[in-house]
């Protein structure tokens, strides 16, 4: 393992961990509003958004998959040094991270079953701009209506449909992020 695995992570972990996952949870109860995550310095291409939701929600216990897009040797080394968070495909994955072309098909991820919906895949979407613009949200956590970038619409529709199965959605960019649960009904 080389020194350059050891930098980046959260400088205080405890209380970098908390911010992150305080912002984790505002983005996802409340679907298009985009909160800003800081604290770590990972390899290329990863985001600071993406690193900290990684570093937060990961552990051994949590499978990744890393989509072709940002499957590189410094950042598994990375990821495994700070979390050691094992790799696999994305049918086994609890997370994904990547690029919304990378990570296609996204029917690939469990979508929980009946039984667990919990047990469904959560993807970590790295977008080139992340902005309260765009497609209308509407549901739990959101008052009347929302607005959000996605990289499309349809995807985000069918998932809906199958609530509670479905995965749910980090947009990030650079030190932005905004969540997408299965339950937020989005229109063109």
């Amino acid at each position: 393992m080389t020194i350059q695995y050891l930098d980046g992570g959260f400088a205080d972990p405890a209380r970098d961990a908390a911010h992150a996952f305080r912002a984790a949870l505002q983005a996802m109860a409340r679907p298009g509003r985009i909160e800003t995550i800081t604290g770590t310095a990972p390899p290329a291409p990863c985001s600071v958004a993406a690193a900290s939701l990684i570093l937060t929600l990961c552990d051994t216990t949590t499978p990744l998959y890393l989509a072709p897009s940002h499957d590189t040797d410094g950042l598994r080394g990375w990821i495994t040094f700070h979390t050691g968070a094992p790799f696999t495909g994305p049918e086994q994955a609890m997370f994904g991270l990547g690029t919304w072309a990378a990570l296609q098909p996204v029917t690939r991820f469990a979508p929980g079953t009946p039984e667990y919906p919990d047990r469904a895949a959560t993807l970590i979407v790295e977008m080139e701009t992340l902005s309260e613009v765009g497609a209308t949200l509407t549901g739990p956590g959101i008052e009347t209506t929302s607005s959000l970038s996605l990289p499309e619409i349809a995807a985000f529709q069918a998932n809906r449909r199958r609530f509670p199965l479905g995965f749910d959605t980090y947009l990030t960019c650079g030190d932005r992020l905004a969540g997408l649960p299965r339950s937020t009904t989005v229109e063109g």
